[in-house]
């Protein structure tokens, strides 16, 4: 056989055995393997946890219309701003009956927080006790408008279904509910939860920002998904326009500390490589990370593309907070660390978080 007839037939026989390949998956570059990650976080061990249930703490219910110890049974899963020099949380607090509401601490240094006596934000008798009763309102993210309104994405619980859900206020006190992010009829019974808001750091203020032309919202606690508003107020879930669901952009990954969930920690961070999402991430109960008991929960990160938030462009391969501590390890939910809150503060960053689903804990990362 000629050199030319060999040649066309090692071609031939490249070109078939290329058509029966696998085809690769395209997989994030992850950035110069993560340069672009927030690390070097340390737990506040000699203060931790700052937040634990009280008993002391009474407020009288307008749905039961009976006095409650709000927050005697779990605090957990907080978010944080920084306001007049302070620092600012919100928290999510369960009374023995399981209902949750968000009460407020507020802290000169970030780390001993002093809480008022009544929840600042509950169910009551108006236009949403039907999807917030009797399971309460749950798992706060908040940012700022451009003009000063705080912004706060929360899950509603009706006892059946968790719906994610958004409201408003101009002092952390006093709040105007704007109802379901997935306002749609398709949407409205759809489980959705955990609502990070893309947003700037600009003076010490987080402030949602937008990206061509639109404000970008990650959700979700399965898969990740996204939407968009025009006013932070009324959301549009980005759909696949051929079969009109929703869009993932973050997948849970066998072999990996995510291998059961996905969900968003506090709000996404622009950044000069890309948009910067720090996301809360549950262990598979097989075909997982088999250096964690099955569903523990732990913290990654993700890149996202800063023109397109929903082209993932890197993503850690390890988790880089876990439960590791006696009160981290054993509560409510065992094997948790469900991070929420993130503040820059003094020049330094702050990161709030969840422990075993009964107490609040802070880590702190410098410059």
């Amino acid at each position: 056989m000629k050199r030319t007839g060999i040649i066309s037939f090692l071609s031939i026989l490249l070109i078939l055995q290329g058509c029966n390949r696998e085809p690769r998956q395209e997989t994030p570059s992850n950035a110069s393997r993560d340069n672009w990650a927030f690390k070097g976080f340390v737990k506040a061990d000699s203060l931790n946890p700052i937040l634990s249930p009280s008993t002391g703490q009474v407020f009288f219910c307008p749905v039961t219309k009976k006095e409650v110890n709000w927050e005697e049974r779990n605090v957990l899963n907080p978010c944080a701003v920084v306001r007049d020099g302070k620092v600012y949380m919100l928290y999510r607090a369960q009374d023995e009956a399981m209902t949750s509401r968000l009460g407020l601490a507020v802290s000169d240094d970030g780390l001993n927080f002093i809480r008022e006596k009544e929840p600042v934000f509950y169910p009551d008798n108006d236009n949403m006790k039907d999807y917030e009763w009797p399971g309460g309102v749950e798992d706060p993210r908040i940012v700022e408008s451009e003009e000063g309104t705080y912004i706060l994405t929360y899950t509603s619980y009706d006892g059946r279904t968790a719906r994610l859900c958004l409201a408003s206020s101009k002092d952390l006190r006093n709040w105007e509910k704007h109802g379901l992010v997935l306002g749609e009829v398709k949407y409205r019974d759809t489980w959705s939860k955990s609502g990070a808001i893309v947003s700037r750091l600009e003076n010490g203020r987080v402030i949602a920002t937008r990206i061509n032309g639109k404000y970008w919202m990650y959700f979700g606690d399965t898969d990740l998904f996204i939407c968009t508003s025009d006013d932070l107020i009324h959301w549009e879930v980005v759909e696949n326009s051929e079969s009109g669901r929703m869009i993932s952009v973050l997948h849970p990954r066998p072999g990996y500390f995510d291998s059961r969930l996905v969900e968003p920690g506090p709000f996404a961070l622009v950044r000069d490589q890309g948009i910067l999402l720090i996301y809360n991430a549950s262990n598979a109960s097989n075909n997982n990370d088999p250096g964690l008991p099955k569903f523990t929960y732990a913290a990654g990160q993700a890149l996202f593309d800063g023109e397109r938030p929903y082209r993932l462009i890197g993503r850690t391969d390890d988790y880089f907070i876990f439960p590791d501590k006696p009160y981290e390890l054993t509560g409510e939910v065992n094997n948790v660390c469900f991070v929420e809150g993130l503040v820059f503060f003094r020049d330094k960053w702050f990161l709030y978080y969840g422990t075993a689903d009964s107490r609040i804990a802070v880590a702190v990362k410098g410059m």
